[in-house]
């Protein structure tokens, strides 16, 4: 599972990733333009970040908790309660996302999972101190990593919108 055998970066594949790929996008295009759809990150003239929910794509959810059981795997936790959120994030032809991290709140663990990856689209670049490196997406591939770790994807050369979640995991704690 491990990626160019980077120990805090690590990646798997969903199981019948066509199918709930193609009816989460569908969901996304049905729902992107919701007046009550939440964004965030307006950079460019798009929104990064396109918060669209399992209420109305009921998919996303064998998505996130494939992520969570991964997560706990990952984590070595495997009893722990873990909750995942997500965000979509739409790549048009010559966007490219700016270098971040998601350790803003009390996330144990990120990952990017590819939905739609037209050839050229950019590639996922992770910058962990002296190491960086380089993902090329594929549909249907889950990239871990540490909430700290900066970073960014290439710039989208090819002619069709590029589309995958952000995912952020963190303890599902009992209120108390």
């Amino acid at each position: 599972m491990n990626l160019h055998h980077h120990p805090a970066i690590h990646t798997a594949t969903l199981p019948d990733a066509a199918r709930l790929n193609a009816l989460i996008c569908a969901g996304f295009q049905r729902h992107r333009d919701d007046p009550d759809v939440r964004r965030s990150h307006l950079l460019e003239g798009r929104y990064e970040n396109v918060y669209v929910g399992r209420d109305r794509i009921p998919e996303l959810g064998e998505v996130l908790d494939h992520a969570v059981d991964l997560a706990r795997n990952i984590l070595n936790e495997p009893d722990r309660p873990l909750r995942a959120g997500c965000w979509f994030n739409d790549m048009p032809p010559g966007a490219a996302t700016l270098p971040h991290s998601h350790d803003d709140d009390d996330e144990l663990l990120s990952a990017t999972y590819y939905l739609q990856i037209p050839p050229n689209s950019g590639e996922l670049i992770l910058h962990d101190g002296a190491t960086r490196t380089v993902v090329t997406p594929a549909e249907g591939l889950f990239v871990f990593f540490p909430p700290d770790v900066i970073h960014e994807v290439t710039r989208n050369s090819s002619d069709r919108h590029r589309l995958s979640l952000g995912i952020n995991i963190g303890p599902d704690d009992p209120p108390g």
